[in-house]
């Protein structure tokens, strides 16, 4: 290897020991680009292969599945300087975090100008900090409303028009069916409140760039709005039984079970549930927190990020214009369900081939209107502020959007500890 690999000193030997042992192994002389992905099914690995050159090897390492995990294990080894780490699967909601603490190559403009002219603004404004795009977008993922569409004809809901939450909660209420969410105590009940207050018209927190004092907004109308709609749906017979400990598998296997009716959710439900509902299957976009104001569906999905500790920055950066090209995100598209992060990547035939035209324009459309997270390097303990105050589910009342806020602001001034 023509780089110095700290790591094989045995300075970080107990953070990342498989890793280490793999680079320290190679025996070519090739310059070797090692990029840790989020955990799928081959589809990372399987383009680190096609993107490799002359010039260098992309090989993958995996991460943890959960991604606090994910954040930690990158976040001690880029803290500690360390070269083995090239490439990075970022999740969004530690973009702005890994870019203000320095862990992040500068993207060149010219190769920033491109990325953001291929890239959905959705995924721009989540790749971006500091006004500048400091990962480069590769899938972006939103959520829906999957539907049964049995469920909602003997309803008399008309899916062709938008639908509001307390809609579907009366209408799975009405049929003696289920309304599947997200809601263990985990990052995705984050997800699941941003998009309910959001949708209407509020924010988490805003003025991100002032830090530990950004604004706290939560205790708003938009946030009893959310806490209404949880509210509702905890205390109806719609809730699953498993609701306060539902994540994407356990509210996808509701759906999928005989009393499922509806589903907010990630776009790779589609692959499973197709085969098993068939002609049942119905899709909308996500729904409506106040009635006759658009939703903003979540928005998800993963930016490559170069290490700034990474012996090959410059060929770094040539690997992740090829491994974000539109080619490359409709590849992955079809091979993992993560959709692509640009309409150019939808325009992949094998994309287009595999699932509905109408279905991929829902995800697009989606996509453009989704609310990301705030992009703020102090994310994760937001995040965390909101799940001790907000889980359970069952316990969120209209008291619940002052509590959160007095516990964001005491725990973002050190007056209280997660």
């Amino acid at each position: 290897m023509s780089r110095t690999r700290r790591v094989c000193c045995g300075a970080l030997a107990a953070v990342a020991a498989s890793a280490t042992l793999a680079a320290c192994g190679s025996s070519s002389g090739k310059p070797e680009l090692i990029w840790y992905v989020n955990p799928d099914g081959g589809g990372q690995a399987d383009l680190a292969e096609a993107c490799s050159t002359d010039d260098y090897k992309i090989t993958t390492q995996q991460l943890p599945q959960d991604a606090s995990q994910q954040r930690i294990q990158l976040a001690r080894r880029l803290n500690a300087h360390d070269d083995a780490i090239d490439l990075m699967s970022l999740d969004p909601a530690f973009t702005a975090e890994f870019a203000n603490a320095g862990y992040l190559a500068e993207i060149p403009e010219d190769l920033q100008a491109q990325l953001t002219d291929q890239s959905f603004q959705g995924a721009v404004d989540a790749s971006t900090w500091d006004d500048q795009l400091v990962v480069a977008p590769f899938w972006s993922n939103t959520q829906v409303l999957w539907y049964r569409k049995s469920v909602a004809e003997k309803a008399g809901l008309d899916m062709s028009q938008p639908v509001t939450w307390d809609q579907i909660i009366d209408a799975a209420v009405q049929t003696g069916t289920k309304v599947a969410v997200q809601a263990n105590k985990y990052e995705g009940y984050v997800v699941w409140i941003n998009a309910l207050i959001a949708g209407a018209g509020g924010d988490i927190v805003s003025d991100v760039t002032a830090g530990a004092d950004a604004k706290i907004d939560v205790d708003s109308d938009a946030g009893k709005a959310a806490a209404t709609v949880i509210q509702k749906l905890t205390h109806s017979e719609a809730a699953p039984a498993d609701l306060s400990i539902a994540q994407e598998g356990q509210s996808g296997a509701t759906f999928a079970g005989s009393t499922g009716a509806f589903l907010t959710n990630w776009t790779y439900i589609y692959g499973a549930d197709s085969e098993t509902m068939g002609d049942d299957l119905g899709w909308a976009r996500y729904p409506e927190t106040v009635e006759g104001e658009d939703s903003r569906p979540p928005y998800g999905g993963i930016g490559i990020g170069i290490s700034r500790y990474s012996s090959h920055v410059d060929l770094a950066m040539q690997a992740v214009e090829c491994l974000t090209s539109p080619e490359s995100q409709g590849k992955y598209a079809v091979a993992e369900g993560n959709m692509p992060a640009s309409s150019a990547g939808y325009a992949y035939p094998e994309l287009q081939d595999k699932y509905p035209a109408d279905l991929l324009q829902l995800f697009q459309d989606s996509v453009d209107a989704a609310a990301p997270r705030p992009v703020t390097p102090y994310w994760s303990d937001i995040s965390s502020a909101m799940q001790s105050t907000w889980h359970p589910a069952s316990s969120v009342n209209d008291e619940t959007p002052a509590k959160s806020a007095k516990f964001l602001d005491d725990v973002l001034h050190g007056r209280s500890l997660l």
